[in-house]
């Protein structure tokens, strides 16, 4: 059993309300072998909502309290993604989950490399909250985009 970003699936629309499918994705989730979550949804934002990006850092820094995760009109939804976070990590381990496959470059999913808070689509070194949380309790994140997985 693994975790997907619900986006990825098509069980959840993307934070501006598209849709999009991997089909593969999609697949596992019908056969029973993956379980589609949605950290913002999870931690209480809506859809479609404004782009939220990290201000000043990363996912771990947010979760230590040192940077915000910031919306375009200067929101914090800080504590959203963090709630969203505890709550997809519950679920992992309800589940026994060791992997994820999360949205690529998301201020909650992204792993490796997220928006750097200017809204400019640049990217930095870093991961999201949820994904950063996940990491920390020993899962292990794939990086997806929507576009099919090879």
């Amino acid at each position: 059993m693994i975790l997907i970003s619900g986006c990825l699936c098509g069980n959840n629309p993307s934070y501006n309300g598209t849709i999009k499918v991997n089909a593969k994705l999609r697949k596992l989730v019908e056969q029973g072998k993956a379980i589609p979550v949605c950290p913002e949804l999870l931690g209480g934002l809506s859809r479609p909502r404004e782009r939220s990006e990290i201000s000043g850092g990363t996912g771990e820094q947010v979760l230590l309290g040192k940077c915000a995760v910031i919306t375009e009109s200067g929101k914090d939804v800080t504590k959203n993604f963090i709630r969203g976070a505890k709550k997809v990590l519950s679920i992992a381990k309800k589940n026994g989950i060791k992997k994820a496959v999360l949205k690529a470059h998301s201020p909650a999913c992204g792993s490796g490399r997220i928006y750097d808070g200017t809204f400019t689509g640049r990217l930095i070194k870093g991961d999201g909250v949820a994904s950063a949380l996940l990491k920390k309790n020993n899962i292990m994140i794939v990086s997806g985009l929507r576009k099919s997985l090879k």
